[in-house]
């Protein structure tokens, strides 16, 4: 376990990251300094008990000598450059609460990806308590991972969500058992290339058994190229081989805990929310709780927990019909590779996009679900690059831009996409871009989305 009594840290960020982590570096004996743009109103317990609060720092203080920082702080921060430079340890969250961890902790099941990820970790979840098992999904989702290993009584078991930025920052997190669901672009803008996100995102597979998403093509080819031996197990969605989790005859098929023979796990059509992305999903979430113990987290236990489960909202969620259209609320997809999964859930598609690319292309996805489109919708601030991918690759499907940001944009979104809409069509709201343009975060989002549908008038026959 880290020893702090007497160090000075200064701690990076003073949101969801940070006050945990101010709090606890107070709590075992150091000297706090917290830097961020501004203060928010829950530091003041903190500075009231010694912590020092200091606004955007320029510099590197001299007495420091550990940092803290939250995950969305980039490595090419000054201070955190300032750092590196002077020998100075930087610990992100996840880091930091590994090294917390005293003896005989509880082990870590940890999941990362570009999509999936808090789904995923939350059947995990789930699955664990179905099992009895004193179970919290912690780290990019729920309850922070510094409040659970310093919880009292312990958990036995963490699920714990992880982004490319905790990983970035996590040196020497080994968890029992780690997953990679998928991989596609994302976050370009901060980690520079393709090639530095993927090479994040493998941090999970420093672990005691490695589990990947082998549907996903750049995932299974680094998962190949891993040096030999460990513990290993693929996930797909077809038929497992041996030491894979898959489908067989619409039942989810475990044959990598049971000696290679196969074990049913729960019927495919149980699985919610749908989509063949959400069964690659639920098939990791079982492959991570398998492997904290198969004779704990037996098939009894991995069917009572996904049954169990019940989906987050914004995530490929019905929430209304008019006439024999569905309005169907995906605001989590906030990429490409996550609007795909959800479109590829529905034939005939009234598509709203558009909002903060980061850089990734729209044009594969575009040319896939083409021909599915009855109409397209767009707003937000990179809707012409959304617009010009569909001009070249479904010219002749009806689009609609909204260019107003105020509150009654998504007013006029859902009227313009009723209105395109035939029977039998499904209103998609997959924006494959974030929200930040516009509204305070997807859930935002989807929320505008779902009153929007609500105030739409009654079809009348």
């Amino acid at each position: 376990m880290i020893e702090l009594s007497g160090r000075t840290v200064l701690v990076c960020g003073a949101g969801v990251a940070g006050e945990p982590a101010a709090r606890a570096l107070l709590e075992l004996g150091a000297t706090v300094r917290i830097t961020d743009r501004r203060q928010p109103p829950e530091l003041a317990a903190l500075i009231a008990a010694g912590a020092r609060f200091d606004s955007e720092l320029d510099r590197l203080p001299d007495d420091v000598d550990l940092v803290v920082t939250s995950p969305g702080w980039s490595p090419a921060n000054p201070l955190l450059r300032a750092a590196a430079e002077r020998g100075i340890a930087v610990l992100g969250e996840v880091e930091f609460a590994w090294q917390l961890r005293g003896p005989g902790a509880a082990p870590w099941l940890a999941v990362t990806g570009t999509n999936g990820k808090t789904t995923t970790v939350r059947m995990l979840a789930s699955i664990l308590s179905a099992a009895g098992l004193r179970a919290v999904a912690v780290g990019n989702v729920g309850t922070s991972i510094i409040d659970a290993v310093r919880a009292e009584p312990a958990y036995d078991v963490l699920a714990v969500e992880l982004s490319s930025f905790q990983l970035y920052w996590s040196a020497s997190l080994h968890p029992r058992a780690g997953a990679l669901l998928n991989l596609a672009p994302d976050h370009l803008d901060w980690h520079g290339d393709m090639a530095a996100y993927a090479q994040a995102k493998a941090k999970v597979w420093a672990a005691d058994i490695a589990i990947a998403g082998i549907d996903d093509p750049a995932v299974a080819s680094s998962f190949a190229a891993l040096p030999p031996g460990g513990h290993r197990v693929g996930v797909t969605a077809g038929a497992p081989e041996p030491g894979q989790l898959g489908c067989v005859d619409g039942m989810l098929v475990d044959r990598a805990f049971d000696g290679g023979q196969p074990t049913a796990l729960i019927a495919a059509d149980r699985i919610r929310p749908p989509g063949v992305h959400n069964l690659r999903n639920a098939l990791a979430a079982a492959a991570l709780a398998r492997a904290f113990d198969p004779a704990v987290v037996d098939a009894d236990a991995v069917r009572a927990g996904l049954e169990r489960f019940v989906p987050d909202p914004h995530r490929n969620q019905e929430i209304g019909r008019r006439g024999d259209v569905r309005f169907v609320d995906d605001s989590k997809a906030t990429n490409p590779h996550a609007a795909a999964a959800s479109m590829g859930a529905y034939p005939r598609i009234v598509w709203i996009a558009g909002g903060q690319l980061k850089g990734a292309p729209v044009d594969a996805l575009v040319a896939e679900f083409a021909d599915r489109l009855s109409g397209v919708v767009l707003l937000g601030s990179d809707r012409a690059e959304i617009s010009a991918a569909l001009a070249r690759h479904a010219p002749d499907v009806p689009v609609i831009e909204v260019s107003r940001t105020d509150d009654r944009s998504m007013t006029e979104v859902v009227a313009a996409a009723a209105g395109l809409a035939r029977p039998g069509d499904t209103v998609l709201l997959a924006p494959a871009a974030a929200s930040y343009d516009m509204f305070s975060g997807y859930a935002a989002r989807g929320e505008a989305f779902a009153a929007a549908v609500a105030a739409l008038d009654p079809v009348r026959s």
